[in-house]
Parts: structure tokens; C-alpha cells; sequence
């Protein structure tokens, strides 16, 4: 299937550390060349047909902070795949390079076609490191930029690629639910597709040599790729039990092991790092405990699982906690006393956290907007509400929960000024329109609330929707001449118009693949 399960098998091939430059390095390898007949622009329409369905998934996460941790792990890969000139321009342009979370306790991660990837909850609360995820995710990045998926998809030149892309739907349904997924997959045609469309042995080389050389460039280390092949190996060692779905799809060989053992000893003879370097890793690991563990309780473990991590969590508190692993204790006992309603508990370990991560650090700020969430959750106002200049906040995740958090305060107009600008520059940020159409609605203001909604869901590629509600603003303001002004009126006119082109095209395309 296109889905890519990332192998330890597949990710121990590549050494971290040092950036390797010797005329038998990374950068002096083959690559296999583009033969596939599938355009980018061809393999992106299938991929957004795979991606419409993801989007509307009940099991899709969408939560900013989680969010911001994997991309602040998954852009500095995209600046170095670029850099190397291993991400084109071209396929930049034409390509989502959007990564979903899906809400799954098992240890798993997928490409699909058009530059949509996938990460299970289960695979960020198990890894160990930052560095183990970066090698996870720039595994699958090099899958997609030296166009494997287009390649695989080529020898099913025969299938259209509506067919495809249904087949492949069906094919992540079954990874999660196989019984659910032989609703999804139909007839043998598709059991078919699945074993042709699973890489090659070539492919997956190339994609560990070009993933090993893009992790490196983007700075993280070795022990990323050992720490996952030492997993993958004891859960083959183990025969699997289901929750490293990827090790059937690639099992480990012992090719495979012996390159990956040859490289992580090449690897760890590189210098060892600073003392500003081992600094700047225990940050990082600090972070990566608190997401690691908030990862696993929004994966819904159960009231049982919220109950061992608070317990674990109040043990810690009275033990002078120092470590990251302390931190993510603490921080996993403050968000699951949250979800069991215990309010008072929570922010006690939040006040305990709070001495372990600097305010100005990563961690110091995931704290802060625990915090915030806590309140929110309560229906409280949250302190920071009183105060906030929200024009100043830094992230993604800042910028929405402190736009709840105002909005509570009955600032809406500050929150979408603040969210107008936000959605300028990242107009399919999905979740900050949804946002600023509640803003709107605060304020009655019906027409914007209701073209935000709108475009909403054309960021969700749930086009069919978005026109209907661009009609809908359309149809008030024709009733209610004085709801919007004239700008206001225009760039609904015009995106109505962009919608139905849109619609046509699709429908178009799929006579022609039919």
C-alpha cells in the first residue's frame, strides 16, 4: 500500500552526527532516478482526494500544541531537504507537505501521495527523543521527494487514480481496523495494489541514505536512528504484537541490521558535543517528555491509564524532581488531573513544573499554556487574559489558545485582528478560521463569521461545503444589504467563483480518470 510504515529496518541504515562528507558519503550516492509517468500536479490530486477523507476523520488530531512540537521538528528537515536540493522547487510549490496526527496508540508513520504525511500518537509517545522522531519523519520526507509513491503508482498505470486513491483509503482504515478496512478496501483488486505499491528494497536504501543525510543537515543526531532501530529490533525480536504495525510491511533483514550496525558505529566515533550543546539537548528532551506523554493521554488511554499518571506524577512532586523525565511526569500528572477534572491538583504539579523549565524555554512555555488550558477547562478566565497583547504571541499554539482565552474575556475584536493577520499568511490554517469565524460570530458579524467558516472548510478540501457556505454570505447580504462592506462583498464574490472553478475542474478530472 502507498501508506509507508516506517521500519527500524528501513531508518538503521542511517547515521546521525556529523555531517558526512567523504566521496563514500551520502551526498556521493545515486540517486534512482524520476521514472515515474505520474506529474506532480497529477499525483497532488490524488493525494487531496486521500487527504478530504483524513480531514473528516474523527480519529484526525487537532491539537496546536502537539502540532507545533512536530513542526518545529519537521521544518528545519524541509529547510535541509531543500538546501541539498533534495525537495525541488517545483515539487515545494505543487505539494501540501502537510503532517497529520491521527489518534492511534500504535507506533506508526505514513507518506501519501502529494506531500501528506501521517503520525500516529503512539509513535511520538514511544520514542524516546526528538532525534528518533526526526529520523522517523525524515524517513518518509525522502520517500516523497525522490517520488517513490509516483513510481509505485506508475506500475499501477492501469488503475485510475480515483481507484487508487480509494484503495489506499481503505488500506490506512485496515492499518488502524482491519474490520473496518475490508469494508473500505473492495475486491481483491485492492489486496492487490497493496502488496505492488509497498516500496522496494532500492527504495527504501535511497530513502534511508537521502533521510540519514536530511536529518543531519537539520542537526539532529544519531542516536536517533540507533534508538529506533534498538526498538524495531526488540519488537522483531519480540515477533510484534501489533503495535509496530510498519514491521510487516517492512521486516528487518539482516542486510539490513549489519549496514544499520556499521553506520552507528561510524557515527559515534564523531566528536562528542559541547557543553553549550548538551545544554541546549537537555532542553529539548525536557520538551520531548512533556509532548511524549501528552501525546499518549490524547490518544484516550482511559481513566485507568489518567489515574496511573497522575499517582506517578504526585510521587515525583515529593521527590525533588530534577530530570526530563521528571518534567514529563509532572507535566503528564498536571494534564491528566485535568481531564479527571481535578483542577486544584493540576495546577499544584503545574506550580511544581514550572521550577524545572525556564519561562523562556520551549518547555517553560508548554507549561504556561497547560496552564491556560486548565483554566479553560474549568471555564475560567485565565489570568494571562487581563494583560495579553496578542499581536506579540510567538506561536501557532500561543495564538489559539490565548484567542480562546480572549475570547472568554469578551475581547473578540482583538482576537480577529490578530487571527486576520495570522490566516494572511497561512490561509489553510483550518482550525485559526474556524476561530475567527467564532470571533466574528461574538461580534455579530454574520458575513465574515460566515465566510470564515468557509474558508474553513476549503482548507479542508471540502469544497462542496465551502460553496455552500459562500452562498450562504452571498444570500445575506443580498437580504441584509448593510451586514458587509463592499471589500468584504468582493473577496466573497471572487472566492465563490474560485470554489465553483474548483468543483468544475474536479469534476472534470474525474471523468477523465473514470
Amino acid at each position: 500500500m502507498i501508506m509507508v510504515a516506517v521500519s527500524t529496518a528501513s531508518l538503521a541504515q542511517a547515521p546521525g552526527g556529523g555531517t558526512v562528507s567523504s566521496p563514500g558519503g551520502a551526498r556521493s550516492l545515486p540517486s534512482l532516478g524520476d521514472n515515474s509517468d505520474l506529474s506532480p500536479a497529477a499525483e497532488r490530486r490524488i493525494g487531496d482526494r486521500i487527504a478530504a477523507s483524513i480531514y473528516r476523520d474523527p480519529d484526525l488530531v487537532e491539537d496546536p500544541v502537539l502540532a507545533d512540537y512536530l513542526q518545529g521538528i519537521w521544518q528545519p528537515l524541509m529547510a535541509a531537504a531543500r538546501a541539498r536540493g533534495e525537495l525541488s522547487a517545483e515539487l515545494e510549490e505543487r505539494f501540501a507537505w502537510e503532517v497529520f496526527l491521527i489518534r492511534d496508540r500504535s507506533i506508526n508513520a505514513f507518506a501519501l501521495p502529494g506531500g501528506y504525511f501521517g503520525a500516529h500518537l503512539g509513535l511520538i509517545s514511544t520514542v524516546s527523543s526528538a532525534d528518533e522522531l526526526a529520523a522517523v519523519l525524515a524517513h518518509e520526507m525522502s520517500h516523497v521527494t525522490q517520488r517513490h509513491i509516483s513510481r509505485l503508482m506508475t506500475q499501477q498505470s492501469r488503475q485510475a487514480p480515483w481507484m487508487i486513491a480509494a484503495m489506499v483509503l481503505g488500506a490506512l482504515a485496515a492499518s488502524r481496523n482491519p474490520q473496518a478496512g475490508s469494508a473500505a478496501i473492495v475486491g481483491g483488486q485492492a489486496i492487490l495494489a497493496q502488496g505492488q505499491l509497498n516500496f522496494s528494497r532500492d527504495m527504501e536504501r535511497e530513502a534511508d541514505r537521502v533521510g540519514f543525510g536530511v536529518m543531519n543537515d537539520a542537526g539532529y543526531a544519531s542516536r536517533g536512528i540507533s534508538g529506533m532501530f534498538e526498538k524495531l529490533q526488540q519488537a522483531n525480536r519480540l515477533n510484534d504484537n501489533g503495535s509496530f504495525p510498519y514491521l510487516r510491511s517492512h521486516p528487518l533483514t539482516t542486510e539490513r541490521i549489519a549496514e544499520a550496525q556499521a553506520r552507528v558505529q561510524l557515527a559515534s566515533a564523531a566528536a562528542a558535543p559541547s557543553a553549550g550543546q548538551q545544554a541546549a539537548a537537555e532542553r529539548t528532551q525536557r520538551l520531548h517528555a512533556m509532548m511524549a506523554v501528552r501525546a499518549r493521554i490524547l490518544a484516550v488511554p482511559g481513566v485507568d491509564v489518567l489515574r496511573t499518571l497522575l499517582a506517578e506524577a504526585q510521587r515525583r512532586a515529593a521527590a525533588s524532581p530534577t530530570s526530563a523525565r521528571d518534567a514529563g511526569t509532572l507535566y503528564g500528572g498536571a494534564f491528566a488531573a485535568a481531564q479527571l477534572r481535578d483542577f486544584a491538583l493540576a495546577r499544584s504539579l503545574l506550580d511544581r513544573l514550572g521550577a524545572l523549565a525556564a519561562a523562556t524555554d520551549p518547555a517553560g512555555k508548554a507549561v504556561q499554556l497547560l496552564a491556560v488550558e486548565v483554566d479553560l477547562m474549568e471555564g475560567k478566565l485565565p489570568a494571562a487574559a487581563a494583560t495579553l497583547d496578542i499581536g506579540k504571541t510567538g506561536s501557532r499554539a500561543e495564538l489559539l489558545l490565548m484567542s480562546r482565552a480572549l475570547m472568554a474575556a469578551k475581547r473578540a475584536p482583538d482576537v480577529s485582528q490578530a487571527l486576520q493577520t495570522w490566516v494572511a499568511v497561512h490561509p489553510r490554517d483550518a482550525g485559526a478560521w474556524q476561530l475567527l469565524a467564532t470571533a466574528y460570530g461574538q461580534q455579530g458579524q454574520a458575513v465574515r463569521a460566515i465566510r470564515a467558516d468557509a474558508e474553513s472548510r476549503a482548507a479542508q478540501l471540502d469544497y462542496a461545503a465551502a460553496l455552500d457556505r459562500f452562498k450562504a454570505a452571498q444570500g445575506l447580504m443580498r437580504s441584509q444589504p448593510g451586514s458587509a462592506d463592499y471589500v468584504e462583498g468582493s473577496i466573497i464574490d471572487t472566492r465563490t467563483r474560485q470554489i465553483e472553478s474548483i468543483l468544475k475542474e474536479q469534476a472534470l478530472q474525474e471523468k477523465i480518470d473514470r
